[in-house]
């Protein structure tokens, strides 16, 4: 079974999407390369996630990584706190706020065990960490506890029943970072259970197929040109529930 320091030793030692960019890492370009395919591949989150209606509010996100998303809220004018269990992460959210000038306040720490107190923040964002973590539970529990009454929680976990899941089976192409120590995919049912003890819960399939910068050669070329014309031809009533991302929006 995975522990917490298996997990931080693996992140420690990889950083999301590296392929995409050639500009060294750190580097404003490095940057800039992030936030230009991380809002192409997730065209989605400034549609769903308000990053500018959190101005002078306490936003915490757990599992920060380069703080692409955090970058986002602080623009916004949000009290900003970025946490990821990868001092590797840290580093490089405290070069990409430097670069640009902004403000925020940035821990290497432990998502199952957060150092802040009960009732602290307006919002916690957590995408993409939860599928990752050692004892999913405890991290969503913790995210909970930290948030204020009436304060909002963002969770985004792979789906299991999902296209990309299938399409990985049926091409034998392995899915971004399956060397992890935890790799969770969960159903919408699942994720209502880990989220149960929040007082609303709305759960929202994204991530249709998108022209993919990463994948070349037959595989890549039947990909961009058959599969993601025909999947989003389809009417998006009968195709919805098998987005790759669900994304969990609760209320404290």
């Amino acid at each position: 079974m995975a522990t917490i320091d298996d997990v931080r030793a693996y992140w420690d030692r990889h950083i999301h999407d590296l392929e995409i960019t050639r500009h060294p890492v750190g580097s404003r370009g490095f940057f800039d390369d992030l936030d230009h395919y991380h809002f192409e591949k997730l065209h989605h989150l400034p549609r769903l996630v308000p990053f500018g209606r959190y101005a002078d509010k306490q936003v915490l996100e757990v599992g920060c990584g380069a703080g692409v998303d955090l970058v986002r809220f602080a623009k916004g004018g949000a009290r900003v706190i970025g946490v990821d269990l990868a001092a590797s992460a840290i580093d490089l959210t405290r070069k990409n706020f430097a670069q640009q000038g902004l403000i925020g306040e940035f821990h290497v720490a432990d998502g199952e065990a957060l150092p802040f107190a009960d009732d602290t923040f307006d919002l916690v964002f957590a995408h993409g960490v939860v599928q990752y973590t050692a004892n999913p539970q405890r991290l969503v529990d913790e995210c909970r506890r930290v948030l204020k009454p009436g304060g909002e929680a963002i969770f985004q976990v792979y789906n299991r029943v999902s296209w990309l899941n299938a399409l990985s089976a049926v091409m034998k192409q392995k899915l971004e970072h399956e060397d992890a120590p935890v790799l969770l995919k969960l159903t919408i049912g699942e994720l209502r259970r880990l989220v149960r003890n929040f007082a609303d819960v709305r759960i929202v399939p994204e991530r249709f197929p998108v022209h993919s910068r990463l994948h070349k050669g037959l595989k890549g070329m039947i990909f961009n040109t058959c599969f993601v014309g025909t999947f989003n031809a389809l009417p998006r009533s009968l195709t919805r529930r098998f987005g790759w991302h669900l994304l969990a929006f609760c209320r404290k």
